[in-house]
């Protein structure tokens, strides 16, 4: 795992701005860095050593001629099978490297190599005989791309923090990002919080030459499902692909370790694990957010040496700023902060772990895919105007209540009710709250093209298509990405493969989600090598409690000093920031999701768009313990 940075065209002390810009993502690649200075490019490179650890393998890495140059961050799991190939063909290697294999293919096939690949990546080529560079980004977006151009000079990094660093590029907010942010809790991609700055997209490639961009989709996450496969065929069929994911996944010349939580996708991964070292981390606030009890019991019944970590308040607070930092962009799903815990807590053991993301995505796991069919019963039960007429009423009631949420989207078909795994602030709110309110659209405008593409699939299946495209890339794996390599850890995810999509697309919708449960025939596959009670487990998500931090005195002051501040002021109508902090705190609403959403973006700006200057005075110093 690694990181990789560059730009094109000539500039002044280049060897001065290329360090600097490799330097900012030394976490990515403590064990070592590497330079390419060409006539028309400056690519930069810093290196975790996994596979053929040795020297040899640093990077830059160029094909036989050296006409071609290569960096890559990532790994490819069948890169032995690609490289007898291209040795067949003739190829040349000089190491056992799975990235001198790219060069190699791309040499051979051109963008016909990205098809040919198992794993996870997003490297850039230059070519030496036509001065254009070539990248890519992995079929699920597991690992990232940005890029941007400043004046002719087309600039690019693993994280936007590279970018930042060459000279001439004009930092400016992006408020199109913010619009979005308040809606989703995550940039929406391509687009990021700085303006100009993309990240490419998952399953595309990237062409730079004479001057011009052009991007294109390569592979599509499409779900096929198969109505006469049966049960026990389903089931089959994922446990033997699974296996051959976990297995493929563990492959490396280093000690790999797993993340283990009580929940079925990383139990199931770790059950390959015996003998080996699983991580998991809780908060002392009871079972609901603490998992390390189901974790310590079921790594006795599988034979693995078990690590854990309780974090405290002060800990968790007190690492927020650095946390944000490594983010690049605001991202207000706090299990990210727990990740980074967890992270950390393994790279004190291995360099990589394998973790359980995408089950969900894949397999239909998440507690609100069975709402189709609830919705489908409650309107066949209230008639229209019944369902409008309560719609109408719960809409002017002046506070939420629970149910009220459930009554406005039953209403609506799922296209309109349903634009992710978060849903902060809608339309009218965003309205209410921004300092400019003619910047607040419809979350729809984003969701739509996607679920054009689908029209044909059930609302089950539509909803998990627009997760994979959506909520997992700018929220799941861009938190398991930078969480990880701000631990210089690599963290591998087994569901996200190829194979298993496969395998995953064509399993009716009647075995992912049904009365029994949801993710129900991966359940089923886990269940034969898993207890009961772990396979079964109803779907948590990574529990923090911010709901119970923000009824505490001490957090909600540090709160209120943030959302009365000049940054708040500056985009927000704060007495509205101030009443969601209110009604939490007096118990009369949980608003501890949205008050989350809109405290991180504050603190994000503080610190990439102020240089931290809050960091002390204003409201207290979270690089300290609170």
């Amino acid at each position: 795992m690694c990181g990789i940075c560059g730009f094109t065209g000539e500039i002044v002390d280049r060897s001065t701005v290329i360090t600097k810009m490799t330097d900012v993502i030394t976490h990515r690649g403590p064990d070592s860095s590497g330079v390419f200075e060409g006539e028309g490019v400056t690519m930069g490179f810093r290196r975790l050593s996994i596979i053929d650890i040795s020297s040899v393998g640093d990077q830059p890495i160029y094909n036989e001629d050296g006409s071609m140059v290569l960096t890559f961050n990532g790994e490819i799991y069948n890169y032995q099978e690609l490289r007898e190939e291209l040795l067949a063909k003739g190829h040349t290697f000089r190491t056992h490297t799975d990235s001198e294999v790219l060069i190699h293919g791309f040499e051979e096939w051109q963008e016909g190599l990205l098809n040919r690949l198992r794993g996870m990546f997003g490297f850039a080529i230059w070519n030496k005989k036509d001065n254009s560079l070539f990248m890519a980004r992995d079929f699920f977006g597991i690992k990232p791309l940005h890029y941007t151009m400043v004046g002719d000079h087309f600039v690019y990094g693993s994280e936007i923090k590279s970018i930042l660093q060459f000279p001439g590029f004009e930092k400016k907010f992006n408020m199109n990002t913010l619009n979005n942010y308040l809606s989703f809790q995550y940039a929406v991609p391509p687009e990021t919080f700085f303006e100009g700055v993309y990240c490419l997209m998952p399953a595309h490639y990237l062409w730079f030459k004479d001057g011009k961009i052009t991007t294109t989709r390569y592979w599509e996450p499409k779900f096929n499902p198969d109505e006469n496969l049966t049960e026990e065929e389903a089931i089959d069929r994922i446990e033997k692909v699974f296996e051959n994911s976990v297995n493929a996944h563990k492959i490396s010349d280093v000690e790999v370790g797993c993340f283990l939580s009580s929940g079925v996708d990383s139990s199931y991964v770790s059950t390959y694990f015996a003998d080996q070292k699983t991580f998991t981390v809780g908060f002392d606030f009871g079972e609901k957010y603490n998992e390390i009890d189901w974790a310590k019991g079921l790594s006795e019944k599988i034979g693995v040496d078990h690590h854990y970590k309780i974090i405290s308040s002060e800990e968790f607070w007190g690492n927020i700023k650095k946390v944000q930092y490594h983010m690049d962009q605001p991202l207000a799903d706090p299990s990210c902060i727990a990740l980074f815990f967890v992270s950390k807590l393994a790279s004190e053991y291995v360099k990589v772990v394998l973790s359980g993301e995408g089950a969900d995505e894949l397999f239909g796991g998440y507690t609100i895919y069975n709402e189709p069919d609830v919705f489908r019963i409650y309107r066949k039960v209230l008639p229209q105007c019944v369902r409008t007429a309560l719609r109408k009423l719960v809409q002017k009631v002046p506070f939420h209540f629970r149910g009220q949420s459930f009554i406005t989207r039953g209403e609506y078909p799922t296209n309109e009710s349903f634009i992710g795994n978060a849903k902060m602030f809608g339309y009218e709110d965003k309205q209410k709250l921004l300092k400019h309110p003619e910047a607040a659209t419809r979350p729809q405008t984003l969701t739509k093209p996607w679920y054009d593409r689908v029209k044909e699939l059930d609302d089950v299946t539509r909803m998990q298509y627009l997760d994979i495209n959506m909520w997992m890339v700018g929220d799941i794996l861009l938190k398991a990405d930078r969480m990880s390599m701000a631990n210089s850890l690599e963290l591998r995810v087994p569901f996200l493969d190829k194979e298993v999509f496969k395998v995953a697309s064509t399993i009716p919708t009647r075995l992912r989600v049904n009365k029994k449960n949801t993710k129900y025939a991966m359940r089923q596959a886990a269940l034969r090598h898993l207890p009961p009670a772990t396979a079964q487990k109803k779907k948590l998500g990574f529990p923090v409690p911010t709901r119970v931090w923000l009824r505490d005195k001490k957090y909600y002051d540090i709160v209120k000093t943030a959302f009365t501040s000049d940054i708040a002021e500056k985009f927000f109508h704060t007495e509205e920031l101030v009443r969601y902090l209110d009604d939490h705190f007096n118990g009369r609403q949980d608003y501890s999701r949205r008050i989350w959403t809109l405290f991180i973006f504050i603190v994000w700006y503080d610190i990439y768009f102020e240089d931290g200057k809050h960091a002390e005075g204003d409201w207290p110093d979270f690089s300290k313990k609170a």
